[in-house]
């Protein structure tokens, strides 16, 4: 998910009390949120391409699960110790390193788990094994969910303010815990809705004759009830809709892309580093070769983000060598 979710989600967790556990919670909380997305640096070492070979991988697997808690606590216990004496540290709780740990594990834990509900997937078990996962609920970015979060925030910090007490009681804390239960009905909702509509595809298309090697039903921007569809054949895709609104739900576009796997420069492609690269973090890939008089130029595209060849996000152009 956005970073906007993800501090939203932080600062929720931080506004049910939690922030009240140790000196530097909320702190713990906000950064311990976002933590795994440390590897963005990875575009500043060889671009975009090396980025996709890295995100979502060694920062967001289980190794880092275990490791990243520590590296926070650590963080926040030297913060302490070069500046914990500045300012006005009378009203703060006191600093208690077990509820620091506990903090940054529950907020980095959350940043997988919301990674993972989308289209780009996560690699769970890195460094040990190279493999995506994917469960296709969630769009990316999802103004809903920033709204639901923002509403309890707002309305948990009021009632703090508003009570006036040096320390606010468990009640206080309700309407950012009640927010965050809301976010995770709608994610099981999103969730049971795509996999609903995943096998009522199969056993259609499964009725019509066609035995696809995979359907993905994802996700779009702002309205819960519409799903795209990528259907993986032999030897192409098609595409189609889902919106729970119309009768019959399902329907297959008029548009399809061929695979082009086999071609001699879809083949010399594979072999580049920018091909593995890329093919590496790829689900659902296509090759269009594009033949001047001068050189070749095959582009890679991923039919899950799009089905132009232009060179962009879900689409990579590899100019090959003159034979």
């Amino acid at each position: 998910m956005d970073n906007i979710c993800h501090t939203l989600v932080g600062a929720a967790l931080a506004q049910t009390g939690l922030k009240h556990r140790t000196r530097y919670g909320t702190a713990t909380l906000l950064v311990g949120a976002n933590l795994p997305d440390v590897d963005i640096l990875s575009y500043g070492f060889g671009g975009g391409l090396t980025a996709l070979s890295f995100r979502r991988g060694w920062t967001h697997g289980v190794l880092a699960l275990a490791v990243l808690p520590l590296v926070l606590t650590g963080l926040v216990l030297l913060w302490d110790r070069a500046f914990g004496g500045r300012g006005n540290t009378r009203a703060a709780p006191r600093l208690r390193g077990g509820q620091v740990v506990l903090l940054a594990t529950v907020s980095i834990l959350t940043h997988p788990l919301l990674d993972f509900m989308n289209t780009y997937g996560m690699r769970w078990l890195m460094p040990f094994v190279n493999r995506w996962y994917y469960v296709d609920a969630l769009f990316i970015v999802d103004p809903w969910i920033w709204a639901v979060l923002t509403a309890g925030v707002v309305a948990a910090r009021r009632r703090w303010r508003n009570g006036g007490s040096a320390r606010p009681s468990g009640r206080d804390g309700v309407p950012a815990a009640v927010a965050l239960l809301a976010v995770a009905a709608y994610a099981l909702v999103m969730l049971g809705a795509s996999q609903i509509s995943r096998r009522a595809i199969m056993h259609l298309l499964a009725a019509q004759g066609s035995a696809p090697l995979h359907v993905m039903v994802s996700p779009v921007p702002l309205n819960p009830l519409r799903r795209l569809v990528v259907i993986d054949e032999a030897e192409r895709y098609r595409f189609g809709t889902v919106d729970w609104l119309r009768r019959p739900a399902f329907a297959i576009e008029p548009y399809e892309v061929a695979k082009n796997a086999t071609a001699p420069q879809a083949l010399a492609a594979r072999e580049t580093p920018e091909g593995q690269a890329f093919l590496g973090w790829a689900r659902f890939p296509f090759f269009v070769v594009e033949a001047s008089r001068s050189d070749e130029v095959v582009h890679i595209v991923d039919a899950r983000y799009r089905v132009d060849a232009d060179a962009g996000f879900g689409a990579v152009a590899i100019r090959l060598p003159p034979p």
